[in-house]
């Protein structure tokens, strides 16, 4: 009997890729913290989320149900991989030099974004174990 990654793993392996791509992008912020002009980005983790779930054709959630002739079509959206890459609005004010990456702030997310690769690490490693287990057991 063949298992598929998508119905052991579920979303989590596609979190992964995308709390990977983030890292990438606030590590550039980070790297170019000093170069003027410089706009700092961000990822939208649930658009690229749900952009790589579509994908690999995984629900991430409900379907729309529009009840009223009112409501907004959701089916005519498009899904753009660049909506998902987004400039990031500052706190501060502009120094001058026309730079947006606020280091303590990249930091903080960058240091966010680690945390919760680590933990949907803990979450696959403790799904493999488990597997690893079931197959060990009915090998005996």
């Amino acid at each position: 009997m063949a298992i598929s990654f998508d119905s052991v793993f579920g979303v989590h392996q596609h979190t992964m890729l995308v709390r990977n791509n983030r890292a990438e992008v606030l590590a550039g912020n980070l790297a170019n913290a000093d170069t003027p002009g410089y706009k700092a980005r961000d990822l939208d983790f649930k658009l690229a989320l749900k952009e790589q779930a579509s994908l690999h054709e995984i629900k991430t959630g409900p379907e729309m149900v529009t009840t009223s002739k009112y409501h907004m079509d959701a089916s005519a959206l498009q899904d753009d991989p660049e909506l998902t890459l987004k400039y990031r609005l500052p706190y501060q004010a502009d120094t001058g030099n026309g730079n947006t990456v606020e280091v303590n702030s990249e930091r903080m997310k960058y240091v966010n974004n680690s945390v919760e690769y680590q933990a949907t690490m803990s979450f696959l490693n403790n799904r493999i174990s488990k597997l690893m287990s079931a197959l060990r057991q009915q090998s005996m």
